[in-house]
């Protein structure tokens, strides 16, 4: 079968499955933004949210498709990791130096995505498990309403040092997912047909961009939570 057993095909799974992460960050990272207007000018957007998706069936349907997405394709680079070192013996023992024109992110895609899988699990746990999990299983999975996403994700970075720890820990997991998809998200562009040499530089731009604007979203958040935070523990 070609998706498994040729180079392009494996690329393609790559590729389609990686997008399917791009989403996912671009949406909630949107979501969350709201939560910086909310806590600004006291407004309840993010709730909103929260509540209008819910435990609704469009929701719990996007939820699912994206998340096996995004499982497929870290399974998928496990596998192809895997097959490479076998591949390649004993010679994956030998010093290597990175060849010119091989970008830093392309040799650690694999410890990359480590971090990103670490984060992104923390990350579920935090805001689903807490919210749509609890409120589907009618299981208290927190001291809040899992309706009342704010309070769970204020209180989770404003926590005192507890909270600059978890805004800390999201920053490395950040910085890690920028790397990662700025290389991502370009390669996955590059297999799916924008190849040529006019296109190359042009797509490493967008990858840069889509990388930038999705984890920038999520930056925003967790900065401007530190920043409350540090302000609360030196008042």
């Amino acid at each position: 079968m070609w998706l498994k057993d040729s180079s392009i095909g494996r690329k393609f799974i790559m590729s389609i499955t990686g997008l399917f992460l791009v989403l996912f960050l671009l949406f909630h990272g949107s979501m969350n933004i709201c939560l910086v207007v909310d806590d600004l000018f006291g407004t309840q957007g993010y709730n909103w949210i929260c509540e209008m998706l819910g435990a609704n069936w469009y929701a719990i349907a996007g939820t699912l498709v994206l998340a096996l997405g995004v499982l497929v394709h870290f399974l998928y680079a496990f596998y192809l990791t895997f097959q490479n070192r076998r591949a390649r013996g004993n010679s994956r023992y030998a010093v290597e130096t990175c060849p010119e024109g091989v970008e830093w992110q392309s040799k650690n895609m694999l410890v990359l995505g480590i971090i990103v899988i670490l984060g992104l699990c923390l990350h579920l746990y935090n805001m689903w498990f807490k919210m749509q999990f609890a409120e589907l299983t009618g299981i208290a999975t927190s001291v809040f309403n899992p309706q009342d996403g704010s309070a769970i994700v204020k209180y989770l970075f404003t926590n005192g040092w507890c909270g600059i720890i978890y805004c800390l820990a999201y920053i490395v997991w950040l910085c890690a997912l920028w790397f990662h998809l700025s290389h991502g998200v370009w390669s996955a562009l590059q297999t799916l047909g924008w190849s040529n040499l006019i296109w190359l530089k042009r797509i490493k731009v967008i990858g840069t961009i889509f990388a930038t604007l999705a984890v920038g979203l999520f930056m925003i958040v967790v900065l401007y939570f530190l920043g409350v935070n540090i302000g609360m523990l030196a008042a």
